[in-house]
């Protein structure tokens, strides 16, 4: 697994660890039982601070991803698919808000917010 940051996007460096962690369970590139790079190492190869891919490995943990053992590093937990549809839907519901509001803030219709809504769902091919 390759994870890359840009300290020129708007998105947190520890949002864009564990973003790009999550994704790779999702896609099963990393495994029940699989080890994550330790902190230390991943800090030094994404030259960052060791606070910051702490934070993003503490947020795995506490979300259910990973499980840290001491003295041994950290590791994938068991996928929960009830854990893994609550993830999706709290990062569906804050997309559907950012796009809500951006479209109130624009006095776009809600037929026109729905419109595009639809039409993203069907370019997705999203049955």
């Amino acid at each position: 697994m390759k994870i890359i940051v840009q300290n020129t996007s708007g998105v947190p460096i520890y949002e864009q660890i564990k973003t790009q962690i999550k994704a790779a369970i999702f896609s099963d590139e990393l495994k029940e039982n699989d080890a994550l790079p330790s902190i230390r190492q991943l800090a030094k190869d994404l030259r960052i601070s060791v606070i910051t891919t702490t934070r993003a490995y503490n947020d795995l943990e506490q979300e259910g991803f990973i499980n840290s053992i001491q003295g041994k590093g950290c590791f994938v937990r068991k996928k929960d698919n009830k854990m893994i549809r609550e993830q999706a839907l709290r990062e569906i519901e804050s997309g559907l808000n950012t796009a809500v509001s951006a479209a109130k803030n624009a006095q776009i219709p809600k037929n026109d917010l729905y419109e595009v809504l639809s039409a993203v769902i069907k370019e997705e091919n999203y049955e």
